[in-house]
């Protein structure tokens, strides 16, 4: 029956591809095996993605250093990848992240929080230094997380919201004020019997301090130091969940004009699975994915969703901020759920869409991968602009052979349309300042530049961006910010010079690393790494 299971996919799969139209974009295979299925994903201030799987899938294709074993297991289910080498190094974990959270402190350290088993109160911690491995804290956090979702606050605390029966939420690292859990009684009113649909929700930080958290098909702004719900918003048209397992995902589309009295903040939900969908996928029937985006200003004094098309429907896809301001969709499929053998018919095709453009001409279909990314696929973005892309494990163990996806060790790499050879002489090359640079809130920054060609003073522009923990198909923590040419001057033959003021607080940025592009006619340059302080 496997067979036969995976030969109606493959011709499937054939159809699907060459019926698919593209337009921009291209792919590299950087790694035939990384030895593990990267389902959580986190670009580090040294260039290395630090990647891991779960600890109980089963033996993986990649050993622990020195013959080190863990529970009669000698192989690896975390590794850490360097982008410049395109290389990878075994990491070792003692206890099961499974469909874990995290998110990177202020001084550049991983903080990832929670698990599966032993592991659902743990705390590990991840130096970005050279030969490092993880440190863990066992009964760190003060609920069991799984399924949670995390985010860095102004104050350089991560908070931790949510999980499997967690209708709560808690603070990392813990402090005298804020040691304790906290109840949040809207993941009880969002949580759908026997589906839930309110894990990993979608929480953002507004401009005003306060988060956005949309759990299944609604939202709420919400006072975490008080424990106070400052504004509801109304239901996503339709009704139907956007959160695991009926995964949609979600962006905070980039803040601009960063002086103004009131900095406009906006919310973009896309993709996901009809109420209904995950019960129906596990009784056989897979039902088509949702093809609907859904986007609100969230500080507006009466808040309306507006709804958009997108070219497919979409599930368990993955949605990147991109440094010239556009959204990339990308991964998942078209029908089915979030879960084990539930997804069917890959999507293929990543999409740009273009927030700024009229609705109705905001999304470009992409060149497609041959590689189908199912459940449990991951995508960041790199310092190069580049997007690294892993992982597909709709498995409860590891499978390579007669089934209709299977476990996916395989790295690549997709260069949006920006990274084309055609738009070198546009390219900007960042001279100053140096990569690792510190930053301060709300001061002129002057950043020299090179171009080739003859540059475009108005279409110059400064891109902040937060490197995000990626799973399950949103990307914790993830934030871009534009920051306005002040003053573009000509300063060597090809040299450049731009001013541009930095976030005023940590409303707007909190305290960390960001990659910083210089962005001239909308391409990007490669990124240098700042820490505002």
């Amino acid at each position: 029956m496997k067979s036969i299971c995976l030969i109606l996919s493959l011709i499937l799969f054939s159809i699907h591809f060459s019926l698919t139209h593209a337009a921009g974009g291209k792919w590299q295979l950087l790694q035939q095996s990384v030895g593990i299925s990267a389902m959580h994903m986190q670009l580090l201030r040294n260039d290395r993605v630090i990647m891991f799987d779960r600890t109980d899938f089963g033996k993986s294709n990649l050993a622990l250093p020195n013959g080190e074993c863990v529970r009669n297991d000698c192989t690896a289910h975390s590794a850490e990848y360097d982008v410049k080498t395109n290389t990878v190094r075994a990491l070792t974990l003692l206890s099961d992240v499974w469909c874990s959270s995290g998110a990177v402190a202020p001084n550049g350290r991983l903080i990832q929080t929670g698990g599966n088993g032993a592991g659902d109160r743990r705390v590990r911690v991840f130096e970005p230094c050279t030969g490092c491995d993880w440190k863990e804290f066992a009964n760190a956090l003060g609920a069991r997380r799984w399924y949670a979702t995390d985010h860095i606050l102004p104050n350089g605390q991560q908070i931790i919201i949510g999980g499997r029966r967690q209708f709560n939420y808690e603070f990392y690292p813990k402090t005298g004020s804020s040691s304790k859990v906290y109840s949040l009684p809207f993941l009880v009113q969002t949580n759908d019997a026997g589906e839930e649909n309110n894990l990993y929700p979608f929480v953002f930080l507004n401009v005003d301090g306060n988060l956005f958290i949309f759990a299944n098909n609604r939202a709420i702004l919400f006072d975490y130091a008080k424990n106070k719900v400052v504004k509801t918003y109304p239901q996503i048209p339709g009704g139907d969940p956007r959160c695991y397992p009926s995964t949609g995902s979600a962006v905070l589309l980039p803040l601009k004009n960063l002086a103004a009295p009131s900095v406009e903040a906006e919310v973009l939900v896309c993709g996901g699975a009809p109420k209904g969908s995950f019960v129906k996928a596990n009784q056989g029937t897979f039902v088509e994915a949702l093809n609907t985006c859904a986007r609100i200003k969230i500080n507006n004094p009466k808040p309306q969703w507006v709804m958009e098309t997108m070219p497919q429907a979409r599930v368990m896809g993955d949605m990147l901020l991109l440094p010239d301001g556009t959204v990339l969709l990308i991964n998942g499929a078209s029908s089915g759920a979030a879960g084990w053998e539930i997804g069917r018919n890959p999507v293929l095709n990543p999409v740009v869409y273009r927030p700024d453009n009229a609705i109705g001409s905001r999304f470009e279909q992409q060149n497609p991968t041959t590689i189908p990314r199912m459940y449990h696929s991951t995508a960041i973005l790199l310092r190069d602009g580049r997007v690294l892309v892993g992982g597909s494990n709709p498995h409860e163990k590891y499978e390579f052979t007669d089934v209709l996806f299977p476990t996916e060790l395989r790295l690549e790499a997709f260069s949006p349309d920006y990274l084309d050879a055609k738009y070198n002489n546009l390219r900007p090359q960042i001279v100053a300042p140096i990569s690792q640079a510190k930053i301060n809130y709300g001061k002129k920054l002057s950043i020299q530049f090179s171009v080739k060609g003859n540059l475009a003073t108005q279409s110059v522009s400064v891109s902040m961006v937060a490197p995000s923990f990626n799973t399950h198909s949103f990307s914790m923590n993830q934030r871009l910010l534009v920051l306005e040419a002040e003053n573009v001057k000509k300063v060597g033959t090809t040299a450049y010079q731009v001013q541009v003021t930095t976030p005023a607080s940590g409303n707007l940025a909190p305290s960390g690393y960001y990659l910083l592009y210089v962005v001239h006619q909308k391409i990007p340059s490669a990124a240098i790494w700042v820490q505002i302080l």
